[in-house]
């Protein structure tokens, strides 16, 4: 039995796909206009599954909608098969089975996955009541908007260095809605017993008055619980400034990461400057 040799041609082809297609590795003019090609169709798309909710211009445009839809999903459908064909010129994706099949449940491939089918679905003979979840599932598209934007980058970098202090943060918003909640109850509920009947009903109440000024459908009207309201609110606003402030430090430090990257890199080859 004679070895299969590689083809060179063959996978130069394939990184070379790859490259056009990932912003993050390519560095080309052409990766540029495909990119920027998908972002303006996925923001289209967007736009178009919020318009087709107008009844009045949905009779009318129809089959401009449909024909939209159909040009989005080959376009998706091609870019994620050639995502799939050529995913094996990674180093971690290399073997071509198991590299594919770990490529396929990647968050990246999930979500490029999560905007074709939707159209693919009814094909199979799905329930017709189920088409109109199916057109909010759309709306997965935008995700794919975090593959193409070095933003999205960054922002992902920086709730990673920060889920610690993001999670005591959220920790202890929702115990200071426990606690206002229960505070609440026992004084307004002997008052109004059909507003504060319980903790968690009261927790709407809590939950309202923290984040805004609340609604106004539901609110006390004894002296200590207006007491209490109010310390409350001004308690509320410091807390959900919390994490505000975590997110705020891990976009300095980002990039300041970034600048000291990018001040050790050589200036025209882009390589680091050896000292």
């Amino acid at each position: 039995m004679y070895a299969i040799l590689p083809n060179p041609a063959y996978n130069r082809l394939k990184k070379k796909v790859h490259l056009l297609l990932d912003p993050a590795d390519g560095g080309t003019i052409w990766d540029q206009v495909i990119n920027s090609v998908i972002v303006g169709l996925i923001l289209l798309n967007l736009v178009a599954v919020c318009l087709e909710t107008v009844e009045s211009l949905y009779r009318e445009y129809r089959s401009w909608f449909r024909n939209f839809e159909l040009f989005s999903i080959v376009v998706f459908s091609v870019e994620y098969l050639l995502r799939l064909w050529s995913c094996t010129s990674i180093r971690k994706y290399r073997h071509p089975l198991k590299g594919r099949l770990r490529y396929i449940l990647s968050p990246g491939s999930l979500v490029d996955l999560a905007a074709i089918l939707p159209f693919y679905l009814p094909l199979s003979g799905l329930d017709l009541r189920s088409l109109r979840i199916l057109r909010m599932i759309r709306f997965m598209r935008f995700f794919k908007l975090g593959r193409f934007l070095n933003a999205s980058r960054v922002i992902r970098r920086v709730f990673e260095s920060k889920k610690e202090e993001l999670l005591i943060s959220v920790l202890l918003v929702f115990t200071l809605i426990i606690l206002a909640a229960s505070a609440m109850y026992f004084v307004e509920h002997d008052t109004q017993p059909d507003k504060f009947s319980s903790i968690p009903e009261t927790m709407w109440w809590s939950v309202a008055t923290l984040t805004t000024v609340g609604y106004g459908d539901v609110y006390p009207i004894t002296g200590i619980g207006k007491t209490l309201t109010a310390c409350i609110s001004i308690l509320g606003i410091g807390m959900f400034a919390l994490p505000a402030g975590i997110l705020a430090s891990g976009f300095s430090e980002e990039f300041k990461r970034k600048e000291a990257k990018a001040a050790a890199c050589c200036p025209h080859c882009g390589k680091a400057m050896q000292e």
